[in-house]
């Protein structure tokens, strides 16, 4: 059985920002109301003409003012119509394009001659297509029904070229991550082993173990924090390649930054403190053995 929480989408062009609507649309489509109120059937073709408008409307044309109740029109042989409601933007184009100044008219006041039914139920969508069917069928046989599509399929699609696209970057990103991982803590790790005679000599001088472990993390700290400088400026330099194929995060993302720079630099660190800290014990006693 279908809910009573409809909604008609009617006549939407390609580049108008005007939608014909019935009550119930903004609720099957789950949009807040941010002012004013809904569509009724009290705004019928007899009633004063009304509006409901987007926030890019709002701050477009009424920045800085309350909106509701102002008087627009689309031309001067259109009638005026009483703003009685704002909802949330809604991209319709796509997640990368900016939301457009909507004006959303009740169906009665403009009726047009396509339209698209908005159904939200609480069960399994793909079992009311049989049931959506035989309603319109009831109400003209002739009429045909065609392109019954889920809300996330329409929105997977849109977004089926971004996601390939993210998922080939990120599998590069995580390749060069463990690529870069591997090859600080082998150049950290063979830096150390070098001076290990040098830190045998140390040892034999005197040196415990903890001074030599903060000589080496010292001065390993150095080439990472240098490292990290010039990779960090390089990464915001090519951000500027991912800006497009991003939503709802910057490309300069402080978390994704902060996470790569910490990972990096913990590698960086034990790669310096394991093999130091072992040499450190392996070194000293033989060092002052053969020295006595």
């Amino acid at each position: 059985m279908l809910r009573q929480n409809l909604g008609f989408n009617f006549g939407i062009g390609a580049n108008t920002n005007r939608r014909i609507v019935t009550p119930h649309y903004f609720a099957a489509l789950g949009m807040p109301l941010l002012r004013g109120r809904e569509f009724t059937e009290a705004d019928s073709a007899d009633a004063p003409p009304v509006v409901i408008i987007n926030e890019t409307f709002a701050r477009r044309f009424f920045p800085g003012e309350d909106p509701l109740g102002k008087r627009v029109r689309r031309g001067s042989a259109d009638p005026w119509m009483t703003i009685v409601g704002m909802v949330k933007d809604v991209r319709h184009k796509g997640l990368d394009l900016d939301a457009r100044p909507e004006m959303y008219i009740p169906y009665p006041q403009l009726p047009e001659a396509t339209m698209t039914l908005v159904l939200r139920t609480e069960s399994e969508p793909g079992r009311l297509v049989s049931a959506v069917r035989k309603e319109v069928s009831a109400l003209d046989q002739d009429l045909p029904v065609g392109g019954i599509r889920q809300v996330a399929e329409v929105v997977a699609d849109s977004l089926a070229t971004r996601r390939l696209a993210m998922l080939l970057f990120g599998s590069f990103a995580l390749v060069a991550l463990v690529l870069s991982a591997v090859g600080i803590s082998g150049v950290m790790a063979y830096s150390v082993t070098r001076r290990t005679h040098e830190i045998g000599v140390r040892m034999a001088l005197g040196a415990q173990p903890g001074d030599v472990l903060r000589l080496v993390v010292g001065q390993g700290s150095k080439l990472l924090f240098t490292g990290v400088a010039i990779g960090l400026v390089a990464a915001v330099a090519l951000t500027r390649v991912m800006t497009s194929l991003l939503f709802g995060v910057t490309s300069t993302d402080p978390m994704t930054f902060a996470g790569v720079t910490v990972l990096l630099a913990t590698v960086a660190l034990l790669a310096c403190y394991i093999p130091a800290r072992h040499k450190g014990r392996s070194n000293g006693r033989p060092a002052l053995g053969v020295i006595a």
